[in-house]
């Protein structure tokens, strides 16, 4: 059986080996470790292997750890709705905002190094450009425009990094975690804490996500354009 999988082992390399390499290959397969293992685990070999390669193939399509980094950041963004046209700018925001949320949790590698590269990609550009854009054609001047980018993002942040740190995922493990925090706490020690989970979070149909979205309107309704529509 071992021999068996080494053979299914060899194969997979050998098929993946003859797909023609290319940049774009080795940056999602950069992203799929980094998924997987986090991107501390990035090197050139852990990057390499699933493809089927030396480590030293991959420099003729990227010049180093860096370039994937630059080039992971850009995919990510790339996978973020722009802000849409045909509607108001709050309602852009929002589903410019949630459409990053999803993003950055399918890879919770990316907020660590979202604005950490000194070379954007295009897809990095586009996707500031276009909220630069729909927040000024909303009348906010320049200045406005870059603190609404900076809150909204700030929010929207620090909410997906306390996501991505909490010890439950969905609304099944959240009431078992939450229960049995509660079980373990000494018998009215913590009257506020059992008051919130009991009456709010234990509650059918309480989602986490709706935190989020109470939280982003409250921002956006903070936020008003100073100028004439354009």
């Amino acid at each position: 059986m071992r021999e068996v999988g080494k053979g299914r082992a060899r194969r997979g390399a050998s098929a993946s080996a003859r797909t023609p390499l290319s940049r774009e290959r080795v940056i999602r397969t950069a992203m799929a470790v980094a998924d997987e293992k986090g991107s501390a685990a990035l090197t050139m070999r852990a990057i390499a292997e699933p493809l089927g390669v030396e480590a030293m193939s991959l420099y003729h399509h990227v010049t180093g750890r860096e370039d994937i980094l630059d080039g992971m950041v850009d995919a990510v963004f790339g996978e973020i709705d722009l802000p849409p046209r045909d509607t108001d700018w709050k309602s852009a925001m929002r589903h410019r905002a949630a459409s990053a949320r999803a993003a950055l949790k399918r890879h919770p590698w990316a907020i660590g190094l979202m604005d950490s590269r000194s070379r954007p990609g295009p897809a990095t550009l586009r996707h500031h450009d276009a909220v630069i854009g729909a927040l000024r054609a909303a009348g906010f001047s320049v200045p406005m425009t870059a603190h609404a980018v900076s809150l909204i993002d700030s929010y929207l942040y620090g909410f997906v990094l306390q996501e991505l740190s909490l010890p439950f995922k969905g609304a099944a493990e959240l009431n078992e975690v939450t229960g049995a925090i509660l079980r373990d706490m000494p018998a009215d020690a913590y009257p506020h804490l059992t008051e919130l989970a009991t009456e709010h979070v234990l509650k059918p149909g309480y989602d986490h996500a709706d935190e989020f979205t109470f939280g982003l309107a409250l921002v956006l309704d903070a936020l008003h354009p100073d100028e004439p529509a354009h």
